[in-house]
């Protein structure tokens, strides 16, 4: 695979394995200039302080926000449109539930958490987006990864995020069509993946979902991560508004 299409990376989520693993990919695909942010300060610190040290040669900055929240979001874009003078690449891991209760039925489940869960997973894409693609457009080159879920087609128990997934999927589509050719706009949508989630999973509820891929175990950061890199490179120039299931071979379905 040929490198990343563009040096300058901004990529929420850092502090988490799945983001940790992203930004380790695109270092090795090329990067030189990472900007990084996360919702935990303590995480994002170790992420960075890691990398920096792993590869020397990269700059590697990064600001603690809630890229939900609109003025910290743009406090992160501030940072790497002045001190980057843009980004190239955009990476939109932020996501999840913020509920011990992966799952909950939707009989039972409040309005709190719903609308935390649409949040959650969309409204760092909508500041960023806004926030970057304007100067993607305006240099002609651009590449968007975003985070879905392969339960975006539906999961019992589980609504809110399935929902919300298939909404960022949704507006993967709308994005690519907008905002092409220009700037490219992918999504990954992975299956069970091994990261600090999956440690509150029993055990048989793990066996279950890891039966039904088809080699009969969780997906690791680093291998969703090459789905990024993919999206990211100049491979993909002509690749754009696509899904792609990181799933073991689960298929999502509408």
């Amino acid at each position: 695979m040929t490198g990343i299409a563009g040096p300058r990376v901004a990529l929420t989520g850092a502090g988490g394995p799945m983001g940790h693993a992203v930004a380790r990919r695109l270092l090795q695909a090329g990067a030189d200039v990472l900007v990084l942010t996360d919702i935990s300060g303590r995480r994002l610190a170790e992420t960075a302080a890691t990398l920096a040290a792993d590869y020397p040669a990269a700059r590697i900055e990064s600001r603690r926000a809630d890229v939900t929240v609109a003025a910290e979001a743009a406090a992160f874009a501030t940072l790497v449109l002045e001190g980057a003078g843009g980004a190239d690449v955009l990476v939109n891991t932020v996501g999840g539930i913020r509920s011990a209760d992966l799952y909950t039925p939707f009989l039972q489940m409040d309005e709190a958490r719903f609308r935390a869960t649409f949040d959650l997973n969309l409204m760092g894409i909508f500041h960023l987006v806004r926030a970057f693609a304007p100067g993607m457009m305006q240099r002609g080159l651009g590449r968007i990864v975003n985070f879905a879920s392969v339960v975006y087609g539906g999961e019992a128990g589980q609504a809110d995020y399935a929902g919300a997934k298939a909404a960022v999927a949704s507006i993967t589509r709308s994005l690519a069509a907008e905002l092409g050719p220009a700037v490219t706009v992918n999504a990954v949508a992975p299956g069970l993946t091994r990261t600090s989630v999956t440690r509150n999973i029993p055990a048989d509820e793990v066996a279950r979902l890891t039966a039904m891929a088809f080699n009969h175990r969780l997906a690791e950061p680093a291998e969703v991560a090459e789905a990024v890199a993919f999206f990211a490179s100049d491979a993909a120039r002509f690749v754009t508004g696509e899904i792609l299931a990181v799933s073991g071979g689960i298929s999502p379905r509408l």
